[in-house]
This record gives structure tokens, sequence and C-alpha cells, in this order.
């Protein structure tokens, strides 16, 4: 078995978005098996890429320049679907690179578990969505899509508290505040493969954002700082704008996130 950081790397430098969340599968089923057998494997070093690998289509546009469609129609919904397939293969990417991104750091085999789950868990999301497209004439690419979607990545790429604030504590805890809407857009169409699939990515991603909660209030006791300070302190530099409710409250508490994380944060300063 090769070392976690060159799985991850592997992962990134893997393009085809079915591919990748192929050997995502693969790697993360190697891992578990090594771990069920009561392995520690070597986490190693990699050189992981800047930006990871990506298929030729979908065009990556400018947030502003991508088409805005009415949700309630079919072709708002095939790219409501297509915006969530783009997220959750930039999901795919994201949990991959904190593991090879930040080998320097010494942290328990827990977090690399903790990853390594929720990177297989966005790989079976991202294949969750495609398939709900080409169930609808569609697949992922035949849309543009958002080219931001790397940004937080590269932001933080030397900071991995920040990383932690930014990617599962704001980005992924968005997702939990507006996929109940989705997954009503999807009910009154009566469109019940999407709202399986939608349902199943809502229940597992607050495991996600728990786990960023959980690794960064870690960081912070090792380094003895103040979670709230340190968060809002991140979020600040590293995220572009203020928060902007409503939030899932009570989602975001099951995550280990309450309130007085995120809503001072919906002020500018």
């Amino acid at each position: 078995m090769i070392a976690l950081a060159q799985m991850a790397e592997n992962v990134l430098r893997t393009a085809d978005g079915r591919e990748k969340t192929a050997l995502s599968h693969k790697y993360a089923a190697e891992w578990r098996a090594a771990r069920a057998a009561g392995e520690a494997p070597e986490i190693g070093t990699s050189n992981p890429p800047l930006r990871p690998a990506r298929p030729d289509k979908p065009e990556l546009l400018s947030p502003r320049d991508v088409p805005h469609r009415k949700p309630g129609s079919p072709e708002g919904r095939i790219a409501l679907l297509h915006a969530v397939a783009h997220i959750e293969l930039n999901a795919v990417d994201l949990h991959w690179d904190i593991i090879a991104r930040f080998t320097d750091v010494k942290m328990p085999m827990g977090f690399y578990d903790d990853w390594v789950s929720a990177a297989d868990d966005e790989s079976k999301h991202f294949n969750l969505m495609c398939d709900c497209l080409e169930a609808l004439g569609s697949h992922y690419g035949a849309l543009p899509a958002h080219a931001g979607m790397w940004r937080a990545a590269e932001d933080t790429v030397d900071d991995f508290m920040g990383r932690l604030a930014v990617v599962p504590m704001v980005l992924e805890a968005r997702g939990l505040d507006v996929t109940p809407n989705m997954i009503q857009v999807f009910k009154s169409a009566k469109a019940t493969q999407a709202v399986d699939a939608l349902e199943v990515i809502y229940a597992e991603e607050v495991a996600h954002v728990a786990y960023g909660s959980k690794w960064f209030h870690f960081l912070c006791g090792r380094h003895e700082l103040d979670p709230k300070e340190a968060f809002h302190d991140l979020v600040r530099t590293y995220f572009h704008g203020v928060l902007k409710p409503p939030f899932n409250e009570e989602k975001r508490a099951e995550a280990g996130i309450p309130p007085d994380f995120y809503w001072p944060l919906t002020e500018s300063v």
C-alpha cells in the first residue's frame, strides 16, 4: 500500500470526474482495510499540485458570467444538479488536498480517518449527481460552471487552520443552510431520484462540517488559542465577503458550530 499522501496526490492529478472518484473510492477502501486490521499506515509526503487536474468540460466562468436559470423549470433543475455535481467534485479534491498539503503538521491517525471518509463520501455524492444528470439526458460538463470553487484552497495553501476554518466550517456549513430548499425544489417536481440523492448528501455533510470543527478545536488547543476568536480572525482573513443568513442553526449545532461563531461574521468589520 502506497503512503496516504501519495494516494491523495494521485487523486488530485486525475482529471476525469468518474475516474477521480473511482480512484478515491479505491484508496479509501484500502485505507479502511488497513485500519481495520489494526495497522497505522504511512502518511508520507507528496507534492500536490496547486490546482487539481480537471476535465476539458465544464467551461469554468466567473460567478457573474454563469447563466442563472429558474429552478422551477426542467432546465433549471438540470442546472442546479450540475452546480451541485461541480461542488462535490471540488469537495473530493479539497478533502484529499488537506491530507496531501499539510503533512508537515503531525496529526493523530483519527484526522486521516476522518478526511479519507469525507473524501469517500464526496466521491459518492459526485456520482449520485452525475447519475441524476444522465437520467435527465444531460451530463457533468454539459453546462458552464463556477471558476471560483478552488479559491479557498489557494488562499489557504500555507495555513492549515485557515483551511479548516474556511472550507468545512464556512463553505460546507453553507451547504447545510441551502440544501433543504434544493430538496424542496425537486420534491415539488416529483423528481424522486434527485430528492433521494440530495437527502443522502444533506445527511452526510453534517459529519464533514463536524470534522472541520473537531480538528480546528484540536489545533486551537494545541496552540492555546481561543477557538471563537481564532475562527473569526481566520474567516475575516481568508473568506471574501460576509456570511449571509438564514442559517440552519440546528444542523450547524449538530456539527459543533454554535451561533456565536457565525453570527458576528454577518457584519463587515
